[in-house]
């Protein structure tokens, strides 16, 4: 980047097929396989986490590549089995691979998303675990995300940096044990999740847990954080995942506007 420029944010959602957006962001009658269609109208780019719980067969991913736009993206989320069982890895490896290669054709996919559980605490076998996703993964971009606080330290930085896997920046609530908003980078791209901050309902998990809506206020301190980071880098993605109810694409349009009026 020449001194100066300043990365490109793209904002999204985590997710964008959800029977409760009906009536919210969608029309009452829309069609499912229309979904996608309206969510390109307002937003370039999607995290795919149906993945997490079932690996596709590749024709769904080629009728998901077909609805995409000129200048879309996608990140997808790899299955639960590489992040939260850590088993059979070799065995899905492949099997998510086949999934993956429609929008590898296309060159719509910008990355993938591993996002591990609040019982991955940091350790250096664990350390060594995530580079080996990142190995069985290669050569796509792979970005972890942490739910443990044990994992802010130099040691996980540094790794990461070497290693080139790129470090998730979430917002969460402010409860014991889990990550603070901090933000910053590991690679030439940042990855922001907003989670909402629901700190009654976070440990029932569940849908609930997302049940969340940002106050303009919150928004802007993110959006301050982001301003910083984007100096130094080339890109910067930004994804809501406060899905109930419809609350994640209100959010990520309300942010979208603080970008547009700073830069308009």
């Amino acid at each position: 980047m020449n001194a100066g420029d300043k990365g490109e944010i793209r904002v999204g959602t985590s997710g964008y097929s959800f029977e409760d957006w009906r009536g919210e962001f969608y029309p009452d009658d829309i069609d499912k396989g229309k979904m996608l269609d309206h969510y390109f109208k307002f937003f370039s780019t999607v995290e795919i986490n149906s993945t997490y719980y079932r690996i596709p067969h590749p024709a769904v991913m080629h009728n998901i590549v077909k609805k995409a736009p000129t200048g879309s993206d996608f990140i997808v989320k790899v299955p639960q089995t590489f992040t939260h069982r850590r088993e059979e890895l070799e065995t899905d490896v492949e099997k998510f691979r086949e999934a993956l290669k429609p929008m590898e054709d296309s060159r719509l996919l910008s990355g993938l998303l591993a996002q591990f559980p609040y019982s991955f605490k940091f350790s250096p076998d664990a350390l060594d675990y995530v580079a080996l996703v990142r190995d069985a993964v290669a050569p796509h971009n792979l970005f972890a995300e942490f739910r443990h606080d044990s994992w802010v330290n130099r040691t996980m930085y540094d790794r990461l940096r070497s290693e080139q896997i790129g470090y998730v920046c979430v917002d969460e609530p402010a409860l014991r044990g889990l990550l603070k908003p901090d933000a910053f980078a590991t690679t030439d791209t940042g990855y922001v999740r907003l989670h909402g901050r629901n700190a009654a309902k976070w440990w029932d998990g569940g849908a609930l847990r997302y049940d969340y809506r940002y106050s303009k206020e919150e928004l802007a301190e993110w959006h301050t954080k982001i301003e910083k980071l984007r100096a130094r880098l080339k890109k910067i993605y930004v994804f809501f995942n406060n899905c109930h109810l419809g609350q994640a694409v209100q959010n990520a349009g309300e942010f979208k506007e603080m970008l547009a009026q700073q830069t308009g």
